[in-house]
């Protein structure tokens, strides 16, 4: 009896495996898995690709930088009103297909440019080479709006519906796609990078592409079979306005009388009818305002929710410097940090990441979603303390005497030109060594590295900066869930575009403001201003928590507690 209960046992939990690995909640992380690796890959290689393309200058990236986060801006409310219009299968495959082909298409271009830039250049006084960086940037942009759709229809739709009524599942599933999306972030590039360095940017164009390939019908075939898995996925709730329509409809057809009978037999229609069929003809003027009224009407519906103040918090939060981009990692530069360095501290970022992640489930569990808000805005806060004492600490070279176009007159007036081969790019690019090798730059940076700086002050702003990130994706989780249970579901596409909308807004307001005041010298005014604005996103979020809340703001209980406070935000969307 005891061999057979281990055997069966064994048996049991092999059973219990298997089941989970075919499962539809296993079968999504391996998808976006997949969609999320090809998406690091293709977002570090690109921005690359296009310094290397133009001479080493940031023109090209800059303006691709600024085409996407202006179509996401503009198009955001009409991609998600598109995804709630659509069948969730038909929305996931296509918006799939058109992502991926996107960066097929853009990796075959970018090695014909690659290898015939030269000849590219001659023909037609450079016209073609710059309609050839004009389809780079425009497919690339496109690419970009896909996986914006994807990301829409697979993290705010599909996994609320296949995590059911279970909130403490989909809080996992949340976390569980956030801790996907902090490991790809540091090895994906660092993959694509090391296939850059030892091979060249065309062998790196064309594994990009190959992997798309692949990648495509992967994800094709497990978006697939989770939607077999999940028969709900099938059943999608009409929009408000359809809904209403058909209401009225239905009363009408119950309350008039009923036509004489053979009157349809004899061709002859209700005029009530042929009236309805008239009205619902679209015109030419119609379906040009279309666009327009779908950005308004998401606007204003977005306006509306409950959740508005929460999901405001979460968009101010992205008007910042104290991330690791291509700012933060260009001032650590200029303040003596090697590239060897940075990896290190954006591999320890990415683990206070995945932290922020254990402790989101642990305190929703605890204390309730919404206190969990609260709780991990207090933490990033209290972390970002570090990077406003950084500012005044001895090294920072805070000096707002010095204008911010200081450097560019000096060097126009010593005969300089601006743009020099890759100084530049060095700067902003500090953690792909594959760019400075064999560069002039490297020269320049290692003789601004050799002065005695002390490291007070970048040590603590890199501190403050990376545990910042336990509270950051701890209250980022909080927002996308409270998103995903109080937006009805003929909404949810709509709001989480409108949401990314202004996500991009504040993203490119921050580039702004660092356009505004490039040199170092105001880098610690930008800090100032970044922990400013993070702090009004947290009041907004606690406005949010004090309606939802009442009184009882700070007061953590059992499972009990956090059941009544789910109840109660759900019933402020009633």
């Amino acid at each position: 009896m005891s061999r057979a209960g281990e055997q069966g046992r064994r048996g049991g939990c092999c059973g219990a495996f298997a089941n989970y690995l075919t499962s539809a909640k296993f079968l999504l992380y391996l998808s976006h898995s997949f969609s999320t690796w090809g998406d690091r890959m293709w977002h570090f290689a690109v921005s690359v690709f296009l310094v290397e393309l133009y001479g080493n200058s940031l023109l090209l990236t800059a303006v691709y930088g600024l085409v996407v986060a202006g179509s996401v801006l503009v198009l955001g409310a009409i991609i998600g009103d598109w995804v709630d219009k659509n069948a969730r299968l038909k929305v996931a495959q296509t918006s799939l297909v058109v992502q991926n082909v996107s960066v097929i298409v853009c990796g075959v271009i970018l090695m014909m440019v690659f290898l015939h830039k030269n000849e590219l250049l001659t023909m037609y006084h450079g016209w073609v080479l710059t309609s050839c960086y004009i389809m780079i940037i425009t497919i690339a942009n496109i690419a970009n709006l896909a996986s914006t759709a994807t990301a829409i229809t697979i993290q705010r739709d599909w996994i609320v519906v296949v995590a059911g009524e279970n909130r403490s599942k989909l809080a996992d599933m949340n976390a569980t796609i956030r801790r996907i999306d902090q490991l790809t972030n540091i090895l994906a590039p660092m993959a694509v990078g090391q296939i850059m360095t030892f091979g060249s940017p065309v062998i790196g164009c064309g594994f990009i592409s190959g992997w798309n390939l692949v990648s495509m019908c992967m994800e094709y075939f497990l978006l697939w079979k989770v939607y077999q898995k999940t028969p709900a996925l099938a059943v999608k709730a009409a929009p408000k306005g359809e809904e209403a329509e058909l209401k009225q409809l239905n009363l009408r057809k119950d309350t008039e009388p009923k036509p004489v009978e053979g009157s349809h037999l004899m061709g002859e229609k209700d005029p009530n009818i042929r009236e309805l069929e008239h009205e619902q003809e679209p015109t030419c003027t119609s379906q040009i305002m279309e666009p327009f009224r779908t950005f308004r009407d998401g606007w204003v519906s977005y306006y509306n929710q409950p959740v508005f103040l929460a999901g405001m918090g979460l968009a101010f939060l992205y008007m910042t410097v104290l991330g690791f981009d291509c700012i933060t990692t260009g001032y650590a530069y200029t303040q003596g940090l090697s590239g060897s360095i940075l990896s290190i501290l954006m591999g320890a970022s990415a683990i206070t990441g995945i932290m922020g992640t254990v402790a989101f489930t642990w305190l929703r569990r605890k204390c309730g979603l919404v206190r969990t808000g609260l709780i991990s805005g207090w933490a990033q806060l209290s972390c970002l303390l570090l990077c406003v004492i950084s500012v005044f600490m001895p090294g920072s070279p805070l000096d707002l005497s010095v204008s911010p176009f200081e450097d560019i007159r000096s060097r126009f007036a010593q005969g300089e030109p601006v743009s020099t081969t890759t100084r530049i790019p060095e700067t902003i690019f500090p953690t792909e060594p594959h760019v400075s090798n064999g560069s002039d730059a490297g020269g320049a940076i290692l003789e601004m590295s050799t002065k005695p700086v002390p490291i007070i002050s970048v040590s603590l702003l890199f501190a403050g900066v990376i545990a910042a990130r336990i509270g950051l994706w701890a209250f980022d989780l909080t927002v996308t869930q409270l998103l995903q249970e109080n937006v009805i579901e003929s909404e949810r596409g709509i709001i989480n575009g409108v949401q990314n909308s202004m996500n991009y807004l504040l993203d490119l307001l921050h580039f702004i403001m660092v356009i505004l005041a490039p040199n170092p010298e105001a880098f610690g005014l930008l800090v100032l201003i970044s922990v400013s604005f993070v702090a009004m996103g947290h009041v907004m979020y606690f406005r949010f928590a004090h309606k939802t809340l009442g009184n009882q703001l700070f007061v953590c209980g059992s499972q009990e507690k956090e059941v009544s406070d789910e109840n109660q935000t759900n019933a402020s969307v009633v």
